[in-house]
């Protein structure tokens, strides 16, 4: 996991790619999946993590709040959390039945 001071740059998927590279090679185990990476910025731009491809390498980045929004803001980012992760659940069930 790598915490940035600021918006996402291009240059923070080589320096997490290196990192991941190096786990793989030295820390993973036989049997344990790929590692993963997290960049922790306080801006993203959607084009720019899918012009990258984040999602094939592994590297997944996210946003920080440096200040609380208004109320209704907060209150609607978390429900809409909410049905992403009750999504997320059920996809999980639906896929573990099918098994």
């Amino acid at each position: 996991m790598e915490l940035k001071v600021g918006d996402f740059k291009a240059a923070y998927k080589g320096q997490m790619e290196l990192y991941l590279r190096w786990l793989d090679k030295y820390e993973r185990e036989p049997k344990e999946a790929p590692p993963l990476g997290i960049i922790l910025c306080t801006g993203k731009k959607a084009e720019q993590i899918e012009l990258l491809e984040l999602d094939k390498s592994g590297i997944h980045v996210a946003e920080y709040l440096t200040t609380l929004p208004p109320r209704p803001v907060l209150l609607e980012r978390l429900a809409l959390a909410a049905r992403r992760a009750e999504q997320q659940i059920a996809q999980r069930a639906h896929v573990d039945q099918a098994r």
